[in-house]
């Protein structure tokens, strides 16, 4: 998993509430068995004027020109500027990888759905909660001024507006250690790799009939 310090990047602004998963990653690009290839998909029903199936390529799409993700100025954006109670809907764990595939990085928001919210911190996406009157202040800097740039510090918990001026917000001690170290749930297993290969000798120094099972089952 990629780690999360610093991060510079452009804004995009999602000016709706209550975006769902099905809008963030439709359903039928669930059937893939990869984690990958999700980007070119996010926001499909949006981004695009026709229907979306697996396997097509963007090119051969007919996008929107209204959607906010496909307007010039906020090509390359990595940091989304959301409403309250992003991210609801089902729990499918594709909606942040479409999201991290595309390119953001974080997602500032008044509030986030509970499964999407933990979900994002598993896969090295930072959703940032802070006071709905100063998304909405951001929001109106954002649309006010092109090429607008926020950086978010997560070591220091604050993200930071072109002036200078910091607005501080807070990640359980836990995530953010995760996250600045690049570990998810895998990583943080291995970091524990020579114990469980002692676990493992010992276990099977004590029961050696364990290893002829395991070869049975195995084949």
């Amino acid at each position: 998993m990629q780690t999360f310090t610093v991060h510079q990047g452009l804004v995009a602004p999602m000016d709706r509430e209550n975006v769902d998963t099905d809008a963030i990653i439709p359903k039928q690009f669930l059937k893939s068995i990869k984690k990958t290839g999700f980007g070119p998909n996010l926001f499909d029903e949006w981004r695009y004027l026709d229907k979306g199936e697996p396997g097509q390529d963007p090119a051969t799409r007919r996008p929107n020109p209204d959607f906010v993700l496909n307007l010039p100025r906020y090509q390359g954006a990595s940091i989304l500027l959301a409403r309250k109670n992003f991210g609801c809907g089902s729990s499918r764990e594709h909606a942040p990888w479409a999201l991290d595939q595309y390119g953001f990085r974080t997602i500032l928001a008044p509030s986030f759905a509970d499964i999407f919210f933990n979900n994002s911190f598993k896969n090295g996406l930072l959703p940032i909660v802070l006071p709905e009157a100063a998304i909405a202040h951001l929001f109106d800097e954002c649309l006010a001024f092109p090429g607008y740039q926020l950086t978010v510090d997560l070591e220091r918990q604050v993200v930071v507006r072109p002036q200078g001026e910091e607005i501080p917000f807070e990640v359980q001690a836990f995530r953010r250690y995760c996250l600045m170290n690049g570990l998810d749930d895998i990583g943080l297993t291995l970091k524990h790799a020579d114990k469980i290969r002692s676990f493992e000798a010992a276990r099977l120094a004590s029961k050696p009939w364990l290893a002829h099972t395991m070869t049975e089952s195995n084949p």
